[in-house]
């Protein structure tokens, strides 16, 4: 049996579209466990009265201990920041040195994610200073921390899922054209 050009361009539009949905799986995969931001305190764009004694972003994935950073300045630029960062599972808080300027402050930041993927960005809220500026007394507040994506084996087992059935198709292809040209 002789392979025509119709077969044969029909077998090629077939790996064409196998290799673009291959390409296009190990593209989307990384993107899929990407770190992004769940909460910021202050809330970005948000007009605050009472000056804040820190400032806080928690992001989706656990973040590691080195290489992180945030800075906050004021209106004018002059880092108003302690320079202290702690790291609690998903969150990552500076602490603030007193406010006294009224406007906009700018929190710029740098974290990273065990995953490797870094979160950076920047937001801004505004400190509208009261007539008399006073150092705010602490008061506990109850937080609930989300819990952290320690382990991805959910999208482990599916990158791991779409590797063996892209195998299989490639082998099947390749039985399927060494038919088709040995039946040349």
């Amino acid at each position: 049996m002789r392979i025509t050009g119709a077969q044969r361009g029909h077998a090629m539009k077939i790996m064409r579209i196998l290799s673009i949905a291959t390409v296009a799986l190990f593209i989307a995969a990384p993107a899929a466990s990407a770190n992004s931001i769940i909460a910021t305190n202050p809330m970005s764009g948000a007009t605050v009265t009472v000056a804040p004694s820190a400032v806080s972003v928690t992001g989706q994935v656990a973040l590691i201990d080195g290489g992180n950073s945030m800075e906050v300045t004021d209106p004018q630029g002059k880092r108003v920041d302690d320079g202290v960062l702690a790291i609690d599972v998903t969150s990552a808080v500076i602490g603030l040195k007193t406010l006294k300027v009224a406007g906009v402050y700018t929190v710029t930041y740098s974290l990273f994610g065990e995953d490797g993927i870094p979160l950076e960005g920047s937001f801004r809220f505004t400190f509208a200073a009261p007539d008399v500026i006073s150092t705010p007394e602490p008061t506990p507040i109850e937080t609930t921390t989300p819990k952290a994506e320690v382990s991805n084996w959910g999208t482990n087992a599916f990158v791991i899922g779409m590797l063996v059935v892209a195998f299989f198709v490639l082998v099947l292809l390749s039985l399927y054209a060494r038919k088709i040209f040995k039946e040349r």
